[in-house]
């Protein structure tokens, strides 16, 4: 194949470049040439080898629940207060992939203040790490689009949640009519957005549970689609960061997950919720008619429920609910059991809790602030990378 004059200038630069390392030298600025060797810097800085980008998102439904808490947030802060200068940390609330259902714009802008509030309540310092609104950042939407073109529609029709979504109500297989009536192509294509979100800030690691595992992998189809399209290496191929929060389920149906789209209140415990308001939903939370507290996940479900729910708040992370179920829980009853898994939930948000009141008490303004600091960092981190891929698909000047 005939090379170009472009091509094998970056050839040359790309040699020059080799020399000058193996010399010792002192760099040049880089060069806006793809098809150089030399890795561009990234948040002002070279990025090292060994350089990690961890990148996490969460959708803007206000004040989280402890669903969220344990599963994703509590996992955030760990990493948040674990990294060390050589990881960089990427928290974002995924405001666009909130609008693929109907929703009440008034409402969403109250509920990505109310969770970056909670971000902030839970211990994240903007100092530390990256907080934004996705939809802040436009090369998100940018990216998305470029990679949209290499994706496979039959890889995407495949996915689990857009196949669920598919059946509706149906046992027997797909309903047509809710492809054609209801479900919206942004559901079908939001897994490249997600693939976009991580991608753009060419992340090493992303922290996921069990259920987002597909579609990280189709992150890494990504890569390769798109590296197979246009060579280069501009993207790394994300690792799964599994996090090994338990599962926290409704308190009014314990096989399905505690959520925030559920009717009933009832069903869930929000971070903000007082110790009253704790009590009196982990009473009524539904279990079974046996007496006593056994460890059957299969069996009772409820009961499984409260005691990771307890496993969680016990401030022992190497407890597990089985062992608090075969140790301390032994022979108790259940309303023993709801009593002190209250008192523990309580005690655990209580922190939390006092930090977002105070939070909420700096006002609008001051949210504002940090999601336009947070905006500012989270743009320098796209935008090297979008000049990479301008270039590589003929886009870039």
């Amino acid at each position: 194949m005939k090379r170009s004059a472009s091509m094998m200038k970056c050839d040359r630069e790309g040699r020059l470049l080799q020399r000058q390392l193996r010399a010792g030298l002192r760099l040049p600025p880089p060069r806006r040439c793809f098809a150089s060797s030399y890795l561009p810097p990234h948040d002002s800085q070279k990025r090292s080898s060994s350089h990690r980008v961890i990148f996490s998102g969460i959708q803007p439904t206000g004040t989280p629940h402890i669903g969220n808490y344990l599963g994703a947030l509590q996992p955030w802060k760990k990493l948040h207060d674990e990294a060390d200068a050589n990881t960089s940390l990427i928290f974002c609330i995924v405001d666009l992939h909130a609008i693929t259902t109907q929703h009440d714009a008034a409402i969403l802008r109250v509920r990505k203040r109310e969770m970056l509030a909670a971000l902030l309540a839970i211990g994240l310092d903007p100092s530390r790490c990256t907080l934004f609104y996705q939809s802040s950042v436009p090369a998100h939407s940018e990216l998305q689009w470029i990679l949209s073109c290499q994706a496979s529609t039959g890889y995407l029709s495949r996915m689990t949640q857009w196949k669920t979504k598919l059946r509706g109500n149906s046992t027997s297989g797909p309903d047509p009519s809710m492809a054609t009536d209801r479900l919206k192509h942004g559901l079908f294509s939001y897994p490249i957005l997600q693939a976009a979100d991580v991608l753009v800030h060419r992340a090493t690691h992303v922290p996921v549970g069990e259920d987002q595992r597909q579609h990280l992998e189709f992150a890494r189809e990504c890569v390769t689609n798109f590296h197979a399209a246009y060579s280069g290496n501009i993207f790394p191929y994300p690792e799964t960061l599994v996090s090994p929060a338990r599962r926290i389920m409704s308190l009014r149906n314990s096989v399905q997950k505690m959520s925030k789209s559920a009717e009933s209140a009832k069903s869930r415990i929000e971070l903000t919720d007082d110790a009253k308001t704790v009590r009196e939903r982990i009473a009524a939370a539904l279990t079974d008619d046996r007496g006593g507290v056994t460890w059957e996940p299969e069996a009772r479900p409820g009961v499984t429920n409260l005691l990771e729910i307890l496993a969680a708040f016990c401030g022992a992370p190497e407890v597990s609910a089985r062992e608090l179920a075969e140790g301390e829980m032994k022979g108790v009853s259940m309303r023993e059991l709801k009593e002190r898994v209250a008192e523990k939930v309580s005690e655990g948000l209580g922190g939390i809790q006092e930090r977002y009141r105070e939070v909420r008490k700096r006002g609008d303004g001051y949210l504002d602030e940090v999601a336009e600091e947070g905006r500012i960092k989270a743009a320098r981190s796209a935008e090297e990378t979008m000049r990479l891929v301008k270039e590589a698909v003929g886009l870039g000047l």
